[in-house]
């Protein structure tokens, strides 16, 4: 019974004993049971998302690298849209440079104390010139040649113009690390865009000699190949003479 003074009833050695009978043989209040599958997941879900993210990561590079060339997509003999083939040559990139360039190097001119609006006009009809020239060189080559390909003026230009990005990183590299700074990232840029030529252009004027059943080593795919290595080798000279 309990005491009639006391308000309220001891109920605490109750709870203590309950308590202690529904704890479970662990003795931290859970079943001993395995954990399942779902709650594996739950319990480390930074390296599950991880390990996936890995393995998709894994599987694109090795689509990419199982890509045989850069080649242009075509929709009814005709080349798909920049827009959608990152392939696909433009004139974006190489006006943007082409600009760039010639502010850059007016900047450098001014570094040198040697800044005028002539000289920086004198270097961009210069850098147009040769632009020019090189497109024109080409189109009479493969006139000569007797190739018979899909390059459009067009696509010369732009395939062309894409030496003034390494320029204009050689350029910036120079007025940032001096001389070493601008060797380096201009041998770089060289052998990228000599590289970038090469397998670019072969889709273009070799891909064509193959199609016509022409001998590898015959003299007219041997010209062929010559003028796409000279092509390509005419890139780095031209980038460290402008």
């Amino acid at each position: 019974m309990a005491d009639p003074h006391q308000l309220f009833d001891d109920t605490s050695s109750a709870q203590s004993r309950g308590y202690g009978a529904q704890r479970a043989p662990s003795g931290l209040g859970y079943p001993a049971a395995s954990a399942s599958p779902p709650a594996a997941f739950l319990a480390d879900p930074v390296s599950n998302m991880a390990m996936a993210y890995g393995s998709s990561l894994a599987a694109q590079g090795k689509e990419l690298v199982d890509k045989n060339d850069w080649e242009v997509q075509y929709q009814q003999d005709t080349p798909v849209a920049p827009r959608f083939d990152v392939n696909a040559p433009d004139l974006y990139i190489p006006a943007m440079a082409f600009i760039t360039y010639v502010l850059v190097a007016g900047l450098a001119l001014g570094t040198q104390d040697r800044f005028s609006p002539d000289l920086l006009g004198l270097q961009a009809s210069s850098a147009l010139a040769w632009l020019t020239l090189e497109v024109l060189a080409i189109l009479l080559s493969l006139y000569l040649v007797t190739v018979n390909t899909d390059l459009t003026t067009i696509d010369l230009v732009a395939f062309l113009g894409y030496k003034y990005v390494g320029m204009i990183g050689g350029v910036l590299m120079g007025l940032l690390f001096g001389k070493i700074g601008y060797y380096l990232v201009l041998g770089w840029c060289c052998v990228s865009i000599f590289v970038f030529m090469i397998r670019t252009l072969r889709l273009k004027i070799l891909a064509e000699a193959a199609a016509e059943g022409v001998p590898v080593r015959g003299a007219r795919n041997q010209l062929r190949m010559y003028l796409t290595m000279a092509v390509a080798a005419a890139q780095p000279l031209l980038m460290y003479w402008l």
